[in-house]
């Protein structure tokens, strides 16, 4: 495997954040997480949950409709996130029966918006990659997109999307949705702007060939990285490498358990999704006090954390240089985590799971100078999963 050097420019309790890129690609840019595609049961009812519950509309429609004759996509879009939930048609669909039966909901595609598509995948299948589908392109009305499918970790995928010459709602053979959700206008705006990063859930010791497989296959590198001497509470802990590209425009965390005395929340999201998947998406806003007012308003659910962490977060901060515009009070009612150094801060919650299985949930995020990804809150943040894993006896 080819391995980059990199050059450590902060190193605190076992965090590290890492300034050297390595080469950079010739040719090939990846420029944004493009969309991302869930596999599950019940496309329309998954859509109408997302729309109804997190803020997304319905943005796009391919169907029976549309001349789709064996799937279904219901595509719904908040800003510049877009999710696409697939379902199919035909009873013995084999590919996402076997998806569905294995891992229920769930995502199989993080897709790239990219430039020179074919310099990435040539350079992806020189390496080694497995192309699940080499380059192919779509076409309607409004242009043509070009495409191309690579295998990453479980069995989930990246497709990669050049759409420069496409002017379309969303790619070709999507219409407009069959109709709108009434309901949708009566809720309150929720505000939720772009991506900032999908995190994978690897077994155990499977996290360091990952990170190597974006190293070597996409030419990513190491962003950021932290230790299970720094995560951990008195019963499980976590490894995590955060890798982006060589622009930083799309992260992608891996995380590993560490042994501890009872079972880790990777454990039990292995166990229950059947192997490494994506663990949670994490989507960005700049304002999270009123996004979170309104998620709650729709009924979203989130993790609870005690007060205890918002009185010894009011301890710490007497004596750090960095001050919080937010209201901790209203931060705290909210239940809104917030993790800082000299520099900045960010906040951020994390909802309970998305469906029956723990495995997928959704995390919102604001950051204020700070490109972390809330280290200092993984303790608490574990803290509540555990008080969550043991209501469902898998503590």
């Amino acid at each position: 495997l080819i391995r980059f050097p990199f050059q450590v420019v902060h190193s605190a309790h076992a965090m590290t954040t890492y300034t050297d890129k390595g080469p950079k690609p010739d040719g090939g840019k990846f420029l944004s997480f493009d969309h991302i595609t869930f596999y599950v049961g019940n496309a329309k009812q998954a859509a109408s949950y997302y729309t109804t519950r997190f803020g997304f509309e319905d943005y796009a429609y391919q169907g029976l409709e549309t001349g789709s004759r064996q799937l279904v996509k219901h595509a719904v879009r908040q800003n510049r996130i877009v999710f696409v939930f697939v379902s199919a048609y035909e009873p013995g669909h084999r590919e996402l029966g076997d998806h569905l039966v294995r891992h229920g909901d769930g995502v199989k595609d993080v897709a790239f918006e990219v430039e020179d598509l074919d310099v990435i995948v040539r350079r992806a299948k020189e390496r080694g990659a497995k192309v699940v589908r080499d380059v192919w392109e779509e076409s309607d009305e409004h242009g043509t997109v070009r495409f191309a499918t690579v295998q990453t970790y479980g069995d989930t995928v990246h497709t990669f999307v050049e759409r420069h010459r496409y002017r379309g709602l969303f790619l070709p053979g999507f219409k407009p949705p069959l109709h709108q959700d009434v309901l949708l206008r009566t809720l309150p705006t929720v505000g939720l702007n772009f991506i900032d990063h999908v995190v994978g859930n690897q077994p155990d010791l499977q996290m360091e060939s990952v990170a190597a497989w974006y190293e070597k296959m996409l030419m990513f590198h190491r962003f950021w990285s932290v230790d299970d001497s720094q995560i951990h509470t008195e019963y499980s802990a976590l490894r995590s490498i955060v890798m982006t590209n060589y622009e930083e425009t799309v992260k992608m965390p891996i995380n590993e358990p560490a042994k501890g005395k009872k079972k880790s929340q990777i454990e039990e999201y292995v166990e229950y999704y059947g192997g490494a998947g994506v663990q949670h998406i994490a989507l960005n806003t700049s304002d999270i006090i009123g996004a979170i007012r309104n998620l709650r308003a729709r009924g979203q659910q989130f993790l609870s954390i005690p007060d205890t962490y918002y009185d010894q977060l009011r301890e710490r901060l007497k004596s750090s240089s960095v001050k919080i515009k937010e209201d901790l009070a209203i931060l705290q009612e909210l239940k809104i985590l917030i993790d800082y150094d000299d520099n900045g801060y960010l906040l951020q919650i994390f909802s309970k799971n998305m469906q029956d299985r723990p495995t997928l949930f959704i995390e919102v995020i604001q950051r204020h100078n700070h490109n972390g990804f809330g280290a200092g809150n993984f303790k608490a943040l574990f803290e509540a999963i555990e008080t969550e894993q043991e209501k469902r006896g898998n503590l």
